[in-house]
């Protein structure tokens, strides 16, 4: 008798770890896919200059929730499981910057030169850990 109830007891704690392990599995699926709509609505879209500065805004805001260090240029670096770059390509110079070029310079003076220009995000990469947004790439697509 003894054996039978230590065999139930062991399969109960068996079914209670698999159970636990694919909750937490969901519930972090869930919360990358939520956190991924917020930037993924803008791929393959084209956007006005003041909507890649609420993008912005909002991938600096991740990277400071999320305490992701930077390097001794103030750019976030990439830490394998919840930081975003941004990079935007110019068409004026044909150069690309960083989120923090814009961020750092002054996120009115973008809106004030690039605000009624559109931009078009061209590349996402995703973190493959947690599958979070780690890239995006917008290219301006009018002067």
């Amino acid at each position: 008798m003894k054996k039978i109830a230590i065999f139930f007891l062991i399969i109960i704690i068996i079914i209670v770890g698999i159970s636990y392990m694919y909750l937490n599995y969901k519930v972090k699926y869930n919360e990358a896919q939520k956190a991924n709509m917020e930037f993924e609505s803008y791929y393959d879209q084209n956007i006005m200059g003041t909507d890649l500065t609420t993008v912005i805004n909002k991938a600096v805001d991740n990277n400071k929730i999320n305490e992701v260090k930077q390097d001794n240029k103030g750019r976030y670096i990439n830490n394998d499981e919840n930081s975003i770059n941004i990079d935007i390509k110019m068409l004026d110079n044909d150069e690309t910057y960083t989120m923090e070029t814009f961020y750092n310079g002054g996120m009115q003076k973008f809106v004030q030169y690039y605000g009624t220009i559109q931009f078009k995000c061209t590349k996402i990469d995703y973190h493959k850990t947690t599958n979070k947004v780690k890239y995006m790439l917008f290219e301006q697509i009018t002067q």
